[in-house]
């Protein structure tokens, strides 16, 4: 499975940004996806999860109730909308994908995108 992340840029303190994670190759699997994201020294961070339905959706405390994230599995595409976007959210943007219900853990995803930058200014 091959993974792109798009979307990223630059916008100001109280903006949005969606971003997107394409993948190809053998999709067919039913994979939960995962959004993590790394700031300059720091370590990388959860942010969003979904499992293959879509049913189960999880959160990093920090992202909860301005981020959400969604699926469109007939194009192969998970989303990650983010609203009310502040400086600390600024940070590189990994889409993963791995079998399972769509995890917190870095560790349960065996595929990632390349990252795309979000930088938030003040």
């Amino acid at each position: 499975v091959q993974l792109q992340a798009s979307g990223g840029g630059l916008v100001q303190a109280g903006g949005s940004l969606r971003l997107s994670c394409g993948a190809s190759g053998r999709t067919s699997s039913r994979y939960g996806v995962g959004w993590f994201r790394q700031a300059p020294g720091k370590a990388r961070e959860f942010v969003a999860s979904i499992s293959w339905s879509g049913s189960m959706k999880y959160y990093a405390d920090s992202v909860k109730g301005r981020f959400t994230i969604s699926r469109d599995n007939a194009k192969n595409t998970v989303y990650l909308q983010m609203n009310s976007l502040k400086p600390e959210d600024t940070a590189v943007y990994y889409c993963a994908a791995g079998l399972g219900f769509g995890s917190r853990s870095a560790d349960h995803y065996d595929y990632w995108g390349q990252g795309t930058q979000v930088t938030v200014s003040s």
